[in-house]
């Protein structure tokens, strides 16, 4: 038995050698790691500590060690609040509809390009859906509030074609979640399309030749082809999406938010806004982020553990 102990030890001792040797062997890759390291140690990992005012009744003066515990009763605040559901239901519609609409058109739209031929005519399609992707939210927002005005261009079209009012759309809830998500195509399907541009150019094209050889069609070869070539590109980006799917910008939704949309533009990050920093309700809002987060981290676990089961192709 000490014979075999003995022999693990040396084992692990020989181990932990030729892990120390590798790595001086190739400490310029663990240099250019480090700034990447650091960075999330101290703008990630290390305001985590803060996270525990969420169960604090925190006072400025006191400061975060200080302040009294108060368990679970701003969770239980948010919970039995009037406007849970309706916050909750905003952020989750939103996320929900704008993954289904938005997620599959960049595949689409990488799909298409790759069968264009024409490189000029590819190159000009390129760069006119990728531009919108570099204007700010401001300005985008910006534009969307003077293009939906009453004297706007797409209120302007509506009375000359149908004779009809100005449609307030900024100020009818029920159309706020369709801007939102509108915007959203316009903006980034250009730019989330080059991901899957990339996969698509690693394709070997023998493959294509050999599928042209057998009679295949251009649509067959798209099928059968270019779209199992991408799906692990896109089982990824659908993982962090959905990871992510309680995450819903706060920068558009407060810019384009007015009182009469507010029952369908108020979500999650709005509302941690609105409490945390304007009423200085800490404690409380830090609870709600912090249910915000939980849940985004039990939809990726649960969409990653999934993934993996169906086609082997996860992030862990």
């Amino acid at each position: 038995m000490e014979t075999f102990q003995n022999n693990l030890k040396v084992r692990q001792v020989h181990l932990k050698s030729r892990r120390l040797k590798s790595i001086a062997n190739n400490y310029q890759l663990y240099l250019f790691l480090l700034p990447t390291l650091l960075y999330f140690a101290i703008f990630a990992y290390w305001p985590m500590y803060g996270v525990i005012i969420a169960f604090k009744d925190f006072s400025v003066t006191k400061g975060i060690l200080g302040s009294p515990w108060a368990g679970f009763e701003h969770f239980e605040r948010f919970f039995t609040s009037y406007n849970f559901k309706e916050v909750v239901g905003n952020t989750l519609g939103l996320s929900v509809l704008g993954l289904i609409v938005t997620f599959p058109l960049p595949i689409v739209l990488a799909l298409m390009l790759n069968q264009v031929s024409n490189l000029r005519f590819k190159k000009f399609v390129q760069t006119t859906v990728y531009a919108p992707f570099f204007i700010s939210t401001v300005v985008l927002s910006g534009m969307i509030l003077v293009f939906l005005s009453p004297t706007g261009i797409i209120n302007q079209a509506i009375v000359h074609l149908t004779g009809n009012d100005p449609i307030l759309f900024m100020s009818k809830p029920e159309y706020f979640k369709a801007i939102y998500i509108l915007s959203d195509v316009w903006q980034a399907t250009g730019f989330s399309a080059i991901v899957y541009l990339a996969a698509l150019a690693g394709v070997n094209p023998e493959i294509h030749e050999a599928a042209i050889v057998d009679g295949a069609t251009k649509w067959q070869r798209i099928l059968n082809v270019d779209l199992p070539s991408i799906m692990p590109t896109a089982i990824i980006l659908l993982i962090l999406a959905v990871g992510n799917v309680m995450g819903v910008g706060f920068e558009k939704a407060y810019l384009l938010q007015t009182p009469m949309n507010l029952p369908s533009s108020e979500i999650i990050s709005t509302y941690v806004y609105k409490v945390g920093l304007k009423q200085s309700q800490y404690s409380f809002s830090a609870a709600v982020g912090l249910f915000n987060s939980v849940i985004n981290l039990v939809l990726l676990l649960a969409v990653n553990k999934a993934a993996k089961k169906l086609s082997n192709t996860s992030l862990f």
